[in-house]
């Protein structure tokens, strides 16, 4: 086969949504078709590339340029706090089609570049199908999510039709209704509506994200094919469902295990992080003992209480655990100080606080022996495949989907109830680091991780692109 030039590389438009927990996944993503010889094209809102560069990750390769496009929402002074996510989804929604379409025209005329040849988009960012519909090139959906949660959206409908949403009264949220079960959704036995990602909890019949989640589920079907973060013996029943619903599923997961083996040094460079990482934090963690670390990350979105932050800082320094703990700027409501001097005090020799850092490093370190969580599915699927057991206390969204399945199918995880309480947080933490109970999620999760390691390779990567990527071309790889 004759080399190929730079005008003849398919080229690949890569487009997250605009939010930390898309982006990583969706540039691990890119950097892996570009290491098989695409040219790609990320785009980034106008404000995360200003966030960016502010952390000085902003860089280019020949053959892997940033692009950006409005996001629809006023401008932020504040670089350092996450945008409210259903007011994103809205603008994005409604707002984000013609200046994509605008960048598409800009790309296919630029001079010493080839033309697009396919779309990558995020699950939730689907009006890309109706342009990709224009240019005839396929159009894959990245649904960053859990195989498990992805499902559990797609019977959003189904759990309107049976009446189970939207909730019949606000008390509902407290009284006991969201234990209801529900048997509706296949491969999912035993899971109860708290456990279903959050937006269906609201009154109002015509709630936009309960809509927004069924359109996007719906549209979904017409893609090209459908990407997952995961991998088949983790989540082997739902992907088989999902199957059964959607045009071609490919699980290439873990995304962050496979895109060690192509990192090149040139790509290392291409960061996602919306904020400075403090790589410090690795050489304290240097410093401890084997499986001796609690290491506490939130996540990029979750935003707790300062009550609640309370009971988190005295539950882990009552537990007498050593700990790694990540706050961001933006973690806590309000502008009270955001740790008491009194805790600061009295963890000094054992904790360790950081803005952020560089999670997948620390979950890799053998120091660290718990992770307590939001149960996002990137830190989910990071601390899976650390061989790392894990505390949830799941946020908004599929955070609780992700969490029963931790808990429930997984033996992986322990949740902390949402009224977050010092004395839980105690007990525990202890559970988690020295009980019986704890050694045996510690199993449960290095035995996942020895699958994940072994599955990680690139072969479903290579037919996503011969057999959806480059119709009609000559293979690529």
């Amino acid at each position: 086969m004759a080399p190929i030039t730079a005008l003849e590389k398919p080229h690949a438009v890569c487009i997250p949504f605009p939010a930390q927990g898309h982006i990583n996944p969706m540039l691990k993503l890119a950097k892996l078709l570009y290491s098989t010889g695409f040219h790609i094209t990320f785009v980034n809102s106008e404000y995360n590339q200003q966030r960016l560069i502010k952390s000085q990750r902003s860089r280019s390769l020949p053959s892997f340029q940033f692009q950006t496009i409005p996001d629809g929402l006023p401008p932020s002074e504040n670089l350092d706090v996450t945008q409210d996510i259903p007011s994103l989804l809205k603008s994005t929604s409604e707002t984000c089609l013609t200046p994509f379409k605008d960048l598409l025209l800009k790309l296919n005329n630029t001079v010493g570049a080839p033309p697009v040849s396919c779309i990558v988009s995020d699950g939730i960012m689907s009006f890309t199908l109706e342009a990709s519909e224009e240019l005839g090139i396929p159009n894959v959906l990245f649904w960053t999510t859990s195989a498990c949660a992805f499902l559990a959206y797609t019977h959003y409908i189904t759990l309107l039709e049976k009446g189970l949403i939207p909730l019949k009264n606000s008390v509902d949220v407290t009284n006991g209704y969201l234990e209801t079960a529900v048997d509706c959704i296949p491969r999912m036995k035993g899971i109860r509506l708290r456990d279903i990602p959050s937006f269906i909890r609201t009154t109002d019949p015509e709630d936009f994200m309960i809509n927004f989640v069924i359109r996007e589920t719906n549209r979904a079907k017409k893609a090209s094919a459908i990407i997952l973060n995961t991998f088949h013996e983790l989540e082997q029943d739902v992907l088989d469902e999902l199957s059964s619903i959607y045009p071609p599923v490919y699980t290439i997961g873990p995304l962050h295990i496979i895109a060690k083996v192509f990192d090149s040094e040139d790509l290392q460079l291409l960061s996602s992080s919306l904020w400075k990482e403090e790589p410090e934090c690795l050489q304290w963690l240097d410093s401890q003992a084997f499986n001796s670390v609690v290491y506490v990350n939130f996540g990029s979105i979750t935003v707790m209480t300062p009550e609640q932050l309370v009971e988190f800082s005295w539950g882990l320094a009552n537990s007498n655990h050593k700990f790694l703990w990540v706050i961001r700027p933006d973690l806590v409501r309000g502008d009270s100080k955001v740790l008491q001097d009194e805790f600061l005090e009295a963890t000094k020799e054992r904790g360790l606080l950081a803005s952020w850092c560089p999670q997948e490093k620390v979950l890799n370190h053998p120091s660290v022996g718990g992770f307590l969580t939001h149960s996002g599915w990137n830190s989910t699927l990071e601390s899976i495949s650390s061989g790392v057991p894990m505390l949830c206390w799941p946020f908004f969204a599929e955070q609780q989907t992700n969490c029963w399945w931790c808990c429930n199918r997984w033996g992986i995880g322990l949740e902390i109830d949402s009224d977050v309480d010092r004395k839980e947080v105690e007990k525990l933490v202890n559970v988690l680091m020295v009980e019986e109970k704890g050694r045996e999620m510690k199993r449960m999760a290095m035995g996942w991780k020895e699958k994940a390691d072994s599955v990680a390779s690139r072969r479903t990567l290579e037919n996503l692109i011969n057999q959806v990527l480059l119709p009609g071309v000559r293979q690529f790889i």
